[in-house]
């Protein structure tokens, strides 16, 4: 295949060793040529308008802004532009996160080499890439057939992406203003933020919050 018709990508991680590992990967496939990474969304940002990628292969946790915004904000201007996410967060919450963002599939980083290459192709087909569990779930949830329980977990697709956000945040024990610094804003908003999460979470305080952020991180 001459280089003019491989699809183009680029591989978006702030952790080296796996962005390569996934570019060198995509770039076995033969069809695939991987025009750049980028290790946070400004740079990714900087690359998508420069070099106009047929598809980004992005994480969601990056140093400078979530994956979620970056997808957001690429496709407000550059809406041909394909996204597939690929993540250790848990599918069951962010999976249908980022589709409504926009992205056309996420996929979990400890998937098999074959399965990110399947991803990228359903994706580049106009298809949409989730695994086969969370296909059904959200077929369960498009019937309006809920999870058997509602247990705290469960209850975490109720927050906001922002929430959300702020939670995970909490979990790495970030402080308020730490918080704002890195989601760009005001310490008062976070603690706003906070407020709604007990609430939704029915969690006594910020401890609380705190010891289920970290269980929850760690699970």
């Amino acid at each position: 295949m001459s280089e003019s018709a491989k699809k183009r990508v680029l591989v978006v991680d702030d952790h080296p060793l796996l962005r390569e590992g996934i570019s060198s990967l995509l770039q076995s496939a033969g069809y695939l040529d991987v025009c750049a990474q980028a290790g946070t969304a400004s740079e990714a940002a900087t690359v998508i308008e420069n070099e106009r990628p047929d598809l980004v292969v992005t994480d969601l946790s990056l140093p400078d802004r979530n994956g979620l915004e970056l997808i957001r904000d690429t496709l407000a201007r550059y809406p041909q532009v394909l996204f597939l996410v690929v993540s250790m967060h848990d599918e069951t919450l962010y999976a249908e996160r980022v589709l409504r963002a926009g992205a056309k599939g996420f996929i979990m980083k400890d998937a098999a080499s074959d399965e990110l290459v399947d991803a990228i192709e359903k994706v580049l087909a106009g298809e949409i890439y989730v695994s086969p569990k969370m296909a059904s779930l959200l077929l369960r949830r498009l019937t309006g057939k809920s999870e058997p329980s509602m247990d705290q977990h469960s209850i975490l697709r109720e927050l906001t992406d922002r929430e959300l956000q702020v939670f995970e945040l909490v979990g790495r024990a970030l402080s308020n203003q730490a918080i704002a610094e890195k989601l760009n804003i005001s310490a008062r908003t976070v603690d706003a933020h906070k407020t709604r999460i007990k609430e939704k979470l029915a969690l006594p305080d910020n401890n609380a919050m705190l010891r289920f952020a970290v269980k929850w991180l760690e699970g």
